[in-house]
Parts: C-alpha cells; structure tokens; sequence
C-alpha cells in the first residue's frame, strides 16, 4: 500500500540520501561540472522556521519517494502566500502506481491548511512531466533557460 505523510526532512535525512544519487543521475544538469551537494543547513534552517514542505511516499513503509516545497510570501507579491517546489522524485521501480499523485494531493491539501495561495512547479525539459502538472490542474506560466557560465573569466 502506498501512503503519503508529511514528515521531518531532518529526522527522514539519513534514509533520504542514499536516494538522492540516483535521482541527481536521473534529472541533474551539467553533472560533470556541479557535483551533488546539498546544502542541508539552508534545509534544516527553512524546515525550522516553518518555510520546508517535505512529504514523503512509501510503500510498505519504504520510502520510494518525496516533495520538497518552500513556503513563503512571495517576492513580487508579499501578500500572497506561495508554496515553490524545489524538488520532486519517485523512484523508477514505483512509478505508475499513483505515488506521484499521492505526493501532489498531500502537498495540495497542506498548502492550502497553510494558507498558501499560489503553487509553482517546474518540469525538466530532457525528462517532461508536463502532463502530470496539467492532469492536476496546474498552467503554463514561463519557461526558464539555463547557460553555464562556470568556466568564463570575469573581465
């Protein structure tokens, strides 16, 4: 049986980040040049100010996946609170079987017990997952571009 909850990032971190590889493979831009490194700190400090989001999926108690959102008022619009996803993942071997969903519904019905106003996600383009934002509901608003400037000097 699969089941979302909402649950501590800092108590779930040690059984959350033997997973982490695997999804950076799977979704992570310019690998060879960005390594994997979390900056938990800024985690733990959004999760203890009331700002992180972190639900999580299982089956059969295992953790197959999760949802990371921020929440807070928006930049551009302050009175207006926001829930800004970071990252989601379910992994390979449970997809098709609702987890994703289940994730999305959680999140959803936290945002709104939060009093979240507007919800933003995002999907990769080299791994598309429009259709399930747009199953749930969500439009199209912006597309976002990304250049790696890493290896220019400044002059």
């Amino acid at each position: 049986m699969i089941t979302a909850q909402i649950e501590s990032f800092r108590a779930t971190l040690e059984e959350l980040k033997p997973m982490l590889p695997e999804h950076h493979r799977e979704l992570g831009l310019f690998q060879d040049l960005m390594p994997l490194d979390p900056n938990y700190p800024a985690y733990f400090e959004a999760e203890d100010g009331g700002r992180l989001l972190f639900v999580t999926v299982r089956e059969a108690g295992a953790l197959i996946g999760y949802w990371i959102s921020f929440i807070s008022p928006s930049l551009h619009y302050q009175s207006t609170l926001a829930n800004q996803m970071d990252i989601y993942w379910v992994h390979p071997d449970h997809r098709g079987k609702s987890a994703g969903f289940a994730l999305a519904d959680l999140v959803k019905a936290e945002s709104i017990r939060r009093g979240v106003k507007i919800w933003y996600v995002g999907s990769k383009n080299h791994k598309p997952s429009e259709w399930f934002f747009e199953r749930l509901g969500f439009e199209r608003c912006e597309a976002y571009f990304v250049q790696w400037i890493g290896d220019v000097d400044a002059a």
